[in-house]
């Protein structure tokens, strides 16, 4: 016996009808305002691939979950002093070279070595390098690289160096407190979209500091508030784990060890160990 229409049944089709009709014309506005990408079904048949840009250690690559960093996305490096946050950053930016792309590197540290860099496999001829005199100029030389659309990979080496130009004006031991996480929360809101838009890879290097008075739990901390943890898309916490040593006892490398604490294009959580050889980069 056939089902009975009823009345509210057919009110109730209408009314589908009619939000699906309001819902495809907002759809079109927007697409015809903002671009095709601006807004689309999940379901339409777009299939959403992670472009990457390797990092030359198959052992790294696999533990990133998606063979490399993903481009149009922000990544941390952190971890203790000399644990490997610049030579992985500088390794990223030898593949991207290698496949034709271009690279920046934004020295807030003051301390990039170009020997170094070259024996990693950077090819210093095409790498631009900044060393900007205070927090504000390292961001905004970032926002206008970014804004090119024609760089692939930009690391700023560190977030921890980033100094305010209300740290400059003052005297040394003058309180700033909160300047540097103001700064970069301005920083990362501005960034994001625009980081996504040009398909860039955009890497921050991170020191880390230790809570006072932590009794439990794990004190460790970054520099530069909570905005960068935030925005990223992949955090990496690298760390010098053993020494790589001859017969002799001389040491040549150290083994080091990377944990990705944090993964939005992949699981989190996955580990990989490989050794770093002095003077000759990640083997």
């Amino acid at each position: 016996m056939a089902a009975r229409i009823t009345p509210d049944d057919s009110a109730s089709d209408k009314l589908a009808e009619a939000r699906k009709r309001n819902l495809d014309l907002a759809i079109s506005n927007i697409q015809k305002e903002f671009g095709e990408a601006a807004i689309m079904r999940m379901g339409d048949g777009h299939r959403v691939d992670v472009d990457v840009i390797p990092t030359g250690n198959l052992l790294i690559d696999r533990a990133l979950g998606v063979g490399g960093f993903p481009r149009g996305r922000i990544i941390e490096v952190f971890g203790p002093e000399s644990s490997g946050k610049t030579t992985l950053t500088l390794t990223a930016i030898a593949q991207a070279q290698k496949k034709g792309g271009l690279a920046a590197f934004i020295d807030v540290e003051h301390a990039l070595d170009p020997q170094y860099a070259k024996k990693l496999g950077v090819n210093l001829d095409d790498l631009l390098v900044s060393q900007p005199s205070s927090g504000e100029e390292a961001l905004q030389i970032c926002e206008a690289l970014v804004r090119s659309n024609a760089i692939d990979v930009i690391v700023l080496d560190s977030v921890a160096a980033l100094v305010t130009k209300q740290e400059l004006d003052g005297e040394i031991g003058d309180s700033t407190v909160g300047a540097q996480a103001r700064l970069m929360s301005a920083a990362m809101r501005k960034l994001t979209a625009l980081i996504s838009k040009a398909k860039t890879v955009c890497i921050f290097t991170n020191q880390i500091r230790e809570k006072i008075g932590v009794m439990f739990g794990n004190p460790e901390t970054t520099p530069g508030g909570r905005a960068l943890k935030f925005f990223s898309s992949m955090r990496i916490d690298i760390r010098r784990i053993g020494q790589i040593k001859t017969t002799d006892g001389t040491v040549t490398g150290s083994r080091t060890k990377i944990k990705v604490v944090k993964n939005k294009v992949a699981p989190p959580f996955t580990e990989a160990e490989f050794d770093i050889m002095y003077n000759e980069g990640i083997s």
